[in-house]
């Protein structure tokens, strides 16, 4: 009979299959303990169950009348081992050779068992006299000092607890492991594997504090991988750094060159006088320069949407003259000498009786004239005069401005396209920081502009600057500097952690829906002012990164202004349009049309955060230190089962034993990486702590700033209301700073303007000139023209389905790109136009929806695609968290995708499948 047969007969002697108690005699006394008992539930693998020292099962069966004496508890998991049978001499050997802590582990009972109850038989055969084995005495050590024969507890594994005691603070820091494993083979050679020595060192972020936060360029850390927040651009490697200097000073040079030796364009304005029912001639005071030439006009006439309304027309051509001796008179005799070169240019004017009080409309327009006459006027040194026709009965004043060279939009549209690349290029990898990038950029636009001969006055270029915009963020900066020094951030941050209780997704998606609903009243530029500060702390009380919290709540605020009219720069755009008003476009209908696509586009959003940040501890600033240990335990377990080699049953059955605790672990680490929340003690521990910290510092001055915020939210929501609109949202926020400055008698002035983000309103004024520069360069125009003509390409069925979709995307992907005000004003002439075509066919308010969706949605696309994405990096990088343009990129673009197809399935069944219009 061999060891292995002995054994199992020695333990059957030992154990009857009726008893479920071990008894054991030591000093003639009898004394009961706790049994293990393997119950297969595969031919490969048991459970684990304990019973108590009474003899009554704490599991099982036999356990029923204490689970009824106890309330639900939480759902237990069972560790599967290995069979008794199935533990061979070769494998006991090979886990005898195992490190301590994972011999001791209960996934290892049925090699414990096996290892005492050999020390049992080989005691029995020897003599009980001489007292416990060496290794029975280490079990018993174990289990218990008193019990010879007691095995170790083995509890049921709960999901939600951690298994094993804590190694030490040096040994979890640095990681290391030494492993020594004695591999015995079936032939009886003994192979000793070498030592196995690991350590990873966890890079520390570059952090230093400062004013009580923890201030650092963090870009978004993953566990131990940190980013010290340098620019992907190096500027220590010698050959990117000189790379980068002399592209900018040939950037530079080109620019400088281009402005020396162009003249800054000035076109004279000529006012003339239209007699009743004849023809006014005008020579031109120089040839063109070009085949294209042109036209300002400036008058009492009709916008295009009023243009089937009325009879009344001016008609403007041009004509080519030999002579100039009767060039200003209205008609010349001499028709050799007189030729058409252009199709005439008609202008609806107004009815006469109106000519007194109605309003001063601008009109633009180019004439194309053939390259054969271009080349006669130049050969015969013609000159050329505009003729102007009039089919009233009473002479109009008008304005003219001569344009000889204006941009050939053929050519400007390239080299716009070129600008906007560059300054992409300059923000996404970081050459530059992103203000001087748009400084770079708008006087290149300039400079390009005069090297087509259309150089820009600079009272042009301060006019292109929307002073409203950048009142409005100045006034509202030194509102949120005011009120932080009352402590209301920190307050309400501690209020936010309070209702949250700790829990990470909770606490997002309060912050999310608290930005959509103030977003939705207020202009996302002030929610974010408003909210970012509040984020920022949060996060670090709850040592999450702020970064992606405050990408998800800028994100949220472009959202929710898209709700109401005054939400949105575009959206006050949009509804300030006569025409778009007089066809049902209201307060009301507005936000009834648009509320329903933004719960439902808030709703994908969320979804799309929480698969994103699936793991939670990408949110995180550090990584927990239950995490960590359990990653290191795992790291343990299977470099042991990786050092057995697969060349005997024995060694698998003991490796299969070892992988069996490392998928436990595994599923233990997944669930705690998803739970997202700070433990219960820590939690009530740090609210006492905070609460105690952050209260109210200055209840007088927040009951102040508090009556000056609704002063100002009062003036906001009346400009909305058309016949109580006479100031504008800058004013408003202007005089309700000024109000507050006073009553809070503020003398130290320093101080208030130094927590301004004066990078981000320079950063707003070179936007403002180079979209207009671009716009000038004609690409707004030419995305227009080919929005317009793809659609009218359709056939009528699906017009209005092709309408809303391309104006939606059309829309969208230029609003991520380009600022999304140029691209607003200039979809609504094409939605206006495309309404008033009767022979499209086409509902105005489906596509007024599309148009309200697509820039303010298209806004999270890039990090310059709203304003409010800049001001939260500003202020962002104000606090220490400084993310780049790509950072955002990952996360905004892809939702705005999401969101755009999310919206674009709701247009689709509302208006064209039910036609809630």
């Amino acid at each position: 009979m061999d060891y292995l047969d002995k054994l199992n007969l020695f333990r059957r002697r030992r154990n009857p299959p009726s008893d479920t108690t071990e008894t054991s005699t030591t000093g003639g006394g009898s004394v009961s303990s706790p049994t293990i008992v393997l119950s297969p539930a595969s031919p490969s693998a048991g459970e684990i169950s304990t019973t108590s020292s009474s003899g009554e099962p704490s599991g099982g069966a036999g356990g029923a009348p204490e689970k009824k004496r106890k309330k639900k508890t939480k759902r237990k998991r069972t560790v599967s081992v290995v069979p008794i049978s199935e533990v061979t001499e070769a494998s006991l050997e090979l886990w005898r050779t195992l490190p301590t802590k994972i011999r001791q582990d209960p996934s290892m009972v049925s090699f414990q068992q096996v290892e005492l109850e050999h020390a049992r038989l080989h005691a029995s055969i020897h003599s009980y006299s001489r007292g416990p084995s060496p290794v029975e005495a280490n079990f018993s050590s174990i289990a218990g000092d008193d019990h010879e024969d007691s095995f170790p507890d083995i509890q049921p594994m709960d999901d939600d607890e951690d298994e094993g005691e804590e190694e030490e603070e040096d040994d979890e820091d640095n990681g290391n492991e030494f492993i020594t494993i004695n591999v015995t083979n079936e032939q009886g050679e003994n192979k000793e594997l070498e030592h196995i020595k690991e350590k990873k060192e966890i890079p520390k972020p570059h952090v230093h504090h400062l004013a009580g936060h923890y201030i650092g360029n963090i870009t978004p850390p993953k566990h131990d991988d940190i980013d010290t927040g340098q620019n992907h651009l190096d500027e220590d490697h010698p050959f990117r750094k000189y790379s980068k200097i002399i592209c900018l000073f040939i950037t530079w040079m080109v620019i400088i060159a281009f402005l020396v030796v162009k003249d800054e364009k000035m076109v004279h304005t000529k006012h003339l006088s239209i007699p009743a029912g004849k023809t006014k001639a005008y020579i031109l005071p120089k040839l063109p320069l070009s085949s294209n030439v042109k036209f300002g006009l400036e008058g009492t006439f009709l916008s295009e949407q009023y243009t089937n309304i009325t009879e009344h027309y001016l008609a403007i051509y041009l004509q080519s003259l030999t002579s100039t001796l009767e060039g200003n008179e209205s008609e010349v005799v001499n028709s050799d000498s007189v030729q058409n070169i252009s199709d005439p240019w008609y202008v609806p004017i107004v009815h006469p009786y109106l000519f007194d009080s109605a309003p001063i409309i601008k009109k633009q327009h180019s004439f194309d004239i053939s390259d054969n006459n271009f080349e006669r006027i130049h050969a015969q040194s013609s000159a050329v005069r505009m003729m102007v026709r009039s089919n009233i009965k009473t002479s109009i004043p008008i304005a003219v401005r001569y344009d000889q060279s204006p941009v050939n939009r053929d050519i400007g549209v390239i080299y716009a396209a070129f600008v906007l690349i560059f300054l992409y290029a300059l923000i996404i990898w970081e050459v530059v920081h992103r203000t001087f990038a748009a400084v770079i950029a708008s006087t290149l636009a300039i400079s390009i502009l005069a090297a087509l001969d259309d150089r820009p006055t600079m009272e042009d270029i301060v006019g292109w600057i929307d002073v409203e915009t950048i009142l409005l963020l100045f006034s509202m900066m030194i509102l949120v500097a005011i009120l932080a020094e009352t402590g209301i951030f920190d307050y309400l941050a501690v209020y936010i952690y309070k209702i949250t209780n700790g829990k990470i997704w909770n606490l997002i998606h309060c912050l999310c829906i608290c930005t959509t609903l103030i977003s939705s009243f207020l202009d996302n530029v002030t929610t974010v002012l408003l909210m970012a500060p509040i984020t920022i702390r949060l996060c670090e009380v709850m040592d999450m990164n702020p970064v992606p919290v405050l990408m998800a709540i800028t994100v949220h605020a472009n959202i929710g202004g898209t709700m109401t009219p005054v939400g949105d720069p575009p959206n006050i755009i949009i509804t300030s349009n006569q025409y778009i008003l007089k066809h049902g476009v209201t307060f009301l209908t507005f936000t009834a049309h648009m509320m329903v696509g933004v719960i439902i586009v808030v709703i994908a959003t969320n979804i799309h955060l929480r698969l994103k940040y699936k793991n939670i501890n990408n949110l995180r600033m550090h990584e927990p230190k239950e995490l960590k240990e359990l990653r290191r335990n795992i790291k343990v377990w299977e470099r042991a089962a990786g050092k057995i080699p697969p060349y005997s049953k024995d060694a698998n059955i003991v490796r299969e034993t070892l992988m069996k605790k490392v998928r436990l672990l595994r599923h233990e680490l997944k669930k705690k990486m998803t739970k997202g929340s700070v433990p219960e003690d820590l939690y009530r521990s740090t609210l006492e702590e905070l609460q105690k910290e952050h209260p109210i510092k200055n209840k007088g001055l927040l009951i102040k700033s508090g009556v000056v915020c609704a002063f100002i939210i009062s003036l906001f929501f009346l400009e909305s209301i058309p016949e109580l609109r006479r100031m504008s949202s800058g004013w408003a926020a202007l005089l309700g700073v000024m109000l507050l400055l006073i009553i809070s008698d503020k003398n130290d002035m320093d101080a208030v303007l130094s927590r301004i983000e004066w990078p981000t309103l320079l950063f707003f004024a070179a936007m403002f000139t180079l979209m207009e520069a671009v716009e000038r360069m004609g690409l707004i125009d030419w995305i227009g023209h080919a929005t317009e003509s793809i659609i009218q390409s359709v056939s009528e069925d699906l017009r209005l389905a092709v309408a809303i979709i391309i104006i939606l995307w059309i829309s969208a992907l230029t609003s991520a790109f380009v600022d999304s005000i140029p691209v607003t004003a200039m979809m609504v002439k094409i939605v206006v136009a495309l309404s008033e075509k009767s022979t499209l066919g086409l509902p105005l308010q489906p596509l007024v929806w599309a148009l309200a969706f697509g820039p303010c949605l298209g806004g999270n696309g890039t990090l310059v695609g709203a304003s409010a994405n800049v001001i939260c990096a500003g202020i962002a990088e104000q606090h220490g968290y400084r993310f780049s343009f790509m950072d955002y990129f990952k996360l905004g673009f892809p939702i705005m995708l999401v969101s755009v197809i999310v919206t674009t399935g709701y247009l689709i069944m509302a208006h064209v499948v039910f036609a809630w219009h």
